[in-house]
């Protein structure tokens, strides 16, 4: 009798034993670590990088232990169009890199962003929540895309050239480097340069070596990536303004926690408007640096250039019909309102 009594007590001492190891097993799994990799074109001097680290780094914090943004500057990771497919993939990736890459799933991001649309950050920033682009973000998430912000703006793209340009007709056989995309391809084209698409981590050697009279971008990059070095005459073209989208894989959102998803947005939210603030206080301590190296600032025929970038909008036949001018129809709104003081 001792004997049952004893093997009864053994066997309930072994399943408590087992229940508390598998519990213990469940609470670990429970408080995995989500790694995330963040992958961005720009250098670790430029403020997208900067601001973003921060984004990175007060995530990380709050979180407690449940999820690591890594981040990766410079183009380190895949950018541009293989960051994005890492992210519609299902990838455990965040891409910090331009709107029109979005463009390649969801086509009309690119009329939103076309050539000489705004005349101010502001009116980008009210667009983009417009019911109009709102939809846009939707449709993102049906082939993969989660796109948690698409305000992280860094200026106006003007041209960095080794010749002063103020006409159209100055661009005329001048190889220009731009990101891989048709909506870049197709304004430069219009607008008379030979684009040459290239990985911008390329472009400082391809100028040296000739293979490309320029770049274009905004001051932030130019005084960041150092391309004062290689070429002194910027020419405001503003023909586009340089914006990065910011997306996760919308399999790897899901599989977050609401409290997750909180930070994550919260933070990158927050960022976003530092980094706005800094960009606007930068360009101006840029433009002078930018002078004080030797670099010569040019206006240009904004309207000759409006003339010639107005063609492009006929190049996407996979852009909704009349997208173009429901943009315009927004575009009115808003500057009725910023006029009104709305």
């Amino acid at each position: 009798m001792k004997k049952a009594i004893k093997s009864v007590l053994l066997s309930i001492t072994l399943l408590l034993l087992f229940v508390a190891c598998g519990g213990e097993k469940s609470s670990e799994t429970k408080q995995a670590k989500k790694v995330i990799k963040v992958s961005m074109k720009f250098v670790d001097d430029e403020q997208t990088a900067k601001s973003f680290k921060k984004v990175v780094d007060k995530i990380n914090a709050r979180s407690n232990g449940t999820l690591e943004l890594q981040l990766f500057t410079s183009g380190t990771l895949p950018i541009g169009k293989d960051s994005m497919e890492q992210v519609a993939n299902g990838s455990d990736w965040i891409s910090v890199d331009g709107v029109n890459f979005l463009g390649d799933y969801v086509p009309d991001y690119n009329a939103v962003t076309g050539p000489l649309l705004y005349q101010s950050f502001d009116e980008y920033l009210r667009m983009v929540r417009t019911p109009l682009v709102l939809e846009l973000n939707k449709q993102a998430e049906e082939k993969g895309i989660k796109v948690l912000s698409l305000d992280w703006v860094f200026g106006f793209r003007s041209m960095m050239t080794n010749k002063a340009i103020t006409t159209p007709e100055d661009m005329e056989g001048l190889n220009i480097r731009v990101p891989t995309s048709q909506l870049y391809t197709y304004t430069i084209k219009a607008l008379g340069g030979n684009p040459v698409a290239m990985p911008y981590p390329d472009t400082y050697a391809a100028i040296q070596q000739g293979v490309i009279d320029g770049v274009e971008g905004s001051i932030m990059t130019y005084y960041g990536t150092k391309q004062y070095e290689n070429v002194k005459e910027y020419s405001l073209t503003r023909h586009l303004l340089g914006v990065s989208a910011v997306c996760i894989s919308k399999k790897t959102w899901d599989s977050l926690t609401d409290e997750q998803r909180q930070i994550i947005q919260e933070e990158v939210n927050a960022g976003a408007e530092e980094n706005l603030e800094s960009t606007i206080v930068l360009e101006k301590e840029y433009t002078q640096k930018l002078k004080d190296y030797g670099v010569n600032f040019h206006e240009v025929d904004a309207e000759a250039f409006s003339k010639a970038a107005a063609p492009v909008f006929n190049e996407f036949p996979q852009w909704t019909p009349g997208i173009h001018d429901k943009i315009m129809e927004e575009l009115k709104k808003i500057r009725e309102d910023i006029k009104a003081g709305k």
